[in-house]
């Protein structure tokens, strides 16, 4: 259960999850796939304004030198002011390759790398037109790996306000996390708060319990 919060202006408050309202997210980290699995009333954010440097386009996973962010690139044009459902990726870099050699490189030496990589690579060749479609489908695949069933909703319309738990905007940060073994914790340590691939890579079948059974103390 997410236990406890920030507020806006940076202090404590207690809270029970209530519709969590989250971002459309790439391959997102431990913490928002643990609130997505104890809340199936969780909507996605599909009318909001694309947010730079957020887990809308971004994941982090752990490589040889330590965290390593990657970066889905957007097509430029209007895309401060475009509602995200209509945002397009760009591929005018092979930004496919360059990702799935970076999760191949971090996870070759993993348990369960040789048992997912089937089901991800697809979606490092085969070009999607939108962000919010490839993160969908993404995050679906994802679901069905962790043995879920998928509850996912997506909003209609942009709400300022309402019956929700708002973390469009949130910090996606773990205070604390039960650790578990990770490819190259004897030489970094361990690294909280990850893509979800990290969890998948390592842990397996395990993982859904994982994050059943995570305090979320963010």
């Amino acid at each position: 259960m997410l236990k406890d919060l920030k507020k806006s202006d940076g202090t404590d408050c207690l809270v029970v999850l209530n519709n969590p309202l989250l971002p459309t997210a790439y391959l997102a980290p431990i913490s928002y796939y643990a609130i997505f699995l104890q809340n199936p009333n969780c909507s996605i954010e599909l009318y909001e304004h694309f947010i730079k440097q957020s887990i809308r386009n971004r994941c982090d996973i752990y490589g040889a030198n330590g965290k390593l962010r990657l970066s889905i690139p957007k097509e430029r044009k209007g895309s401060s002011k475009t509602i995200i459902k209509n945002l397009k990726i760009s591929y005018k870099q092979d930004w496919q390759k360059q990702h799935w050699y970076a999760i191949e490189s971090a996870y070759n030496s993993s348990p369960f790398f040789e048992y997912y990589k089937d089901e991800l690579k697809p979606f490092f060749e085969e070009k999607e037109k939108y962000l919010v479609n490839f993160n969908n489908k993404l995050q679906k695949a994802i679901i069905s790996m962790l043995n879920q069933e998928n509850s996912q909703k997506n909003t209609t319309k942009y709400f300022h306000k309402g019956d929700f738990l708002d973390l469009r905007n949130y910090t996606w940060e773990l205070k604390k996390q039960k650790e578990y073994d990770q490819v190259f914790m004897e030489k970094q340590g361990f690294i909280s708060n990850l893509s979800i691939l990290d969890l998948l890579f390592n842990l397996g079948p395990e993982s859904a319990d994982y994050l059943h059974n995570l305090d979320l103390v963010i």
